[in-house]
């Protein structure tokens, strides 16, 4: 029975969190440890550059996020188990395709370097196999969604021959939209709709994935704003802001009416964003800038919470007793 104890192999969290693909290669392919300092994020293709508002793969690696916490504790632990996968980069080091997670864990514990499989591919190659290895994670965001999604479309165009700034919305490309959607288990048209959210600054999508200072933007109000000019998403920002609201479905679908009409202003974009949306009638919003004073620099706001509510509960037992006199 001990004998037996010994030979059980406990699965590490980087193992849990990696591919049957990747573990595959591992055993097929030889692997090497890189120096950390040679090994950088994938820069995305030189024509989408100006376009991506991060480094050029599209999952966020982020130090707070449980499953890296995991991962950092287990590499502390065990360090590596499963290795990377990384192409050589003509300018100099290699470029991470996946295990980007790792990586990360890697530099916050303080290791000198990580096992990588080393693989030559070319830029289409690099995208498909990086957005393959990374999209099916639990906690993927709708932003890494499009951009993942737009990113994997484009090179397999780009492997058909096919122009890679046709639109997606174009009539003719849905066969081959729908053929990328049937790869990642999804339908046309909701590789389109994702797709098409990467038509939004970034001040807008990022309202997508979380609140910004009280709003956030739902999937579908969001596609329909995508269409509006960069310009005029901008110009909503402010509205938004000033009246202190989100778009609503209908919102968004008047807005996106009137851009197309050309007769959308600041003030048409104040005016809708002023509307009371049913379900937000009896919504009260206190923002910091209203009570900050009346309360000492250090407080928190969830400080400032407990106390308001506190006062109030107070102010309510006064009113009650003063109505059973």
């Amino acid at each position: 029975m001990k004998s037996s104890a010994k030979n059980i192999k406990l699965t590490s969290v980087d193992e849990l969190f990696s591919t049957e693909q990747e573990r595959q290669e591992a055993q097929d392919e030889r692997v090497v440890r890189l120096p950390l300092s040679e090994v950088h994020y994938f820069k995305g293709y030189p024509a989408m550059q100006s376009e991506i508002h991060f480094t050029g793969q599209p999952f966020r690696v982020r130090d707070d996020d449980p499953k890296m916490l995991e991962t950092l504790e287990s590499v502390k632990r065990r360090g590596v188990r499963t290795p990377g996968l990384a192409r050589p980069d003509p300018e100099g080091g290699y470029e991470i395709i996946s295990g980007h997670r790792r990586h990360r864990a890697s530099e916050l514990a303080g290791l000198p370097d990580m096992p990588f499989i080393v693989r030559e591919m070319n830029d289409e190659e690099a995208v498909i196999e990086l957005v393959d290895a990374n999209i099916q994670r639990e906690d993927v965001l709708p932003s890494e969604k499009a951009w993942a999604y737009r990113m994997k479309l484009e090179a397999v165009k780009r492997q058909a021959g096919r122009p890679a700034n046709n639109s997606p919305q174009v009539a003719a490309n849905f066969r081959s939209d729908d053929e990328v959607a049937e790869t990642m288990g999804i339908s046309g048209d909701t590789l389109r709709r994702y797709t098409r959210l990467t038509e939004l600054i970034p001040e807008l999508l990022i309202m997508v994935d979380e609140k910004v200072d009280d709003k956030k933007i739902a999937l579908t109000p969001a596609y329909e704003l995508s269409f509006l000019k960069k310009d005029e998403q901008k110009l909503l920002l402010d509205a938004m802001d000033s009246e202190q609201a989100s778009p609503s479905l209908s919102q968004a679908q008047r807005l996106k009416k009137f851009s197309q009409e050309g007769t959308l202003s600041i003030d048409m974009m104040r005016a809708i964003m002023s509307e009371e949306k049913k379900g937000e009638l009896d919504r009260i919003t206190l923002t910091g800038d209203k009570i900050k004073k009346y309360f000492p620099k250090s407080y928190t706001p969830q400080q400032m919470e407990a106390t308001i509510l506190k006062l109030l509960e107070g102010w309510y037992k006064k009113r009650q007793q003063s109505l059973e006199r």
